[in-house]
């Protein structure tokens, strides 16, 4: 089996996101027989992004399940299989639908274990297309993340790169606790390259993606993309900046980050979701409680404005963080 190392993300071939998602589900749903997808268009249409493509002629309509439009049911399926010795990959679609399944989520899924004394397994992997951009609308294009991050009992992964879907996607198939896979759209159609054959990325560890020495600049999903784009404008200003890539969220690899901010001495956490309350608030009151005496600044926060996401397309871009965000609050944060 390969893990996440610099010498495996050398390998393999280049390949879209949503492929790697889509090859992932196939080579586990080849290695355990007792792994089973279900959801909304997932069998017969492909699923809207084209991630289980492919899956109903290989494996047959016993491990492929249309399910009716009922994200409420297919919570509890997925509870109740993987309760039962099953290991269940559900679709909620867009994040946004979790609203009409949240309490299988939150009473249901995150606490039988814990209301079992642990002797309840819940092998549940949760896909989820979330992020603004590709013009869906108020109800189509959030960002919760920070809301399942707040629940004991589950674990949430957003990679940002083919190699990490991949990578994160298996190692989600095999927790034995509920893992939300959250899938940003603008990311389904960014290429890279993958290893092939067995590739798991840890749950709980992150990924420094650039070095740097003057700033360290925290994002997740899509944001990396914007953010590499903006060190690359930084570093012709004389700014260098550590890029880091949580990839899991809950878990969170603190140690990471913080190892990045006593090197840097200062800290921009960037999202997609609304900035208050977001992940950058906790990753920001984590660095003040681990690496206060690190800082020369006071760490800030870039995230969306609190407001739903616009669907006209000028509007959405107005909404929507970008590069020149970035760069501005960067700026802010090494100059004071």
């Amino acid at each position: 089996m390969t893990t996440a190392t610099p010498e495996a993300a050398t390998a393999g071939r280049t390949i879209t996101y949503r492929e790697a998602i889509n090859e992932a589900l196939k080579e586990e749903m080849r290695r355990d027989d007792s792994v089973f997808v279900a959801g909304i268009d997932l069998a017969e249409r492909g699923d809207v992004f084209g991630v289980t493509a492919g899956i109903l002629s290989e494996f047959g309509p016993r491990r492929i399940l249309d399910t009716p439009i009922s994200e409420n049911a297919i919570a509890g399926l997925a509870t109740g299989a993987a309760s039962q010795g099953l290991r269940p990959v559900v679709s909620m679609m867009f994040i946004d639908f979790i609203g009409v399944a949240f309490d299988g989520i939150m009473n249901q899924m995150a606490k039988m274990k814990y209301m079992f004394g642990g002797k309840a397994t819940l092998p549940i992997t949760v896909l989820a297309n979330s992020g603004a951009g590709t013009g869906m609308a108020a109800q189509h294009s959030q960002s919760l993340e920070a809301l399942l991050c707040h629940i004991p009992g589950i674990k949430v992964v957003m990679p940002s790169n083919a190699a990490d879907a991949k990578g994160l996607m298996t190692s989600a198939m095999r927790e034995d606790n509920p893992v939300f896979v959250i899938m940003h759209k603008r990311c389904q159609r960014l290429r890279g390259v993958v290893p092939e054959g067995e590739y798991t990325v840890p749950i709980g560890k992150a990924a420094v993606v650039r070095e740097g020495r003057d700033l360290t600049i925290v994002a997740s999903a899509y944001m990396v993309q914007e953010t590499m784009a903006a060190a690359d404008r930084l570093a012709e200003q004389g700014v260098e900046v550590e890029v880091v890539d949580p990839r899991s969220l809950q878990p969170l690899d603190t140690e990471t980050i913080v190892a990045s901010v006593e090197k840097t001495h200062r800290l921009l956490t960037v999202h997609e979701a609304v900035e208050f309350a977001g992940m950058g608030a906790e990753i920001n009151a984590q660095v003040a409680d681990l690496a206060f005496d690190y800082l020369d600044a006071p760490p800030r926060r870039l995230g969306g404005p609190f407001s739903p996401v616009p669907y006209s397309p000028p509007l959405e871009q107005e909404w929507l963080i970008n590069a020149d965000d970035i760069v501005e609050a960067a700026l802010k944060t090494v100059n004071g």
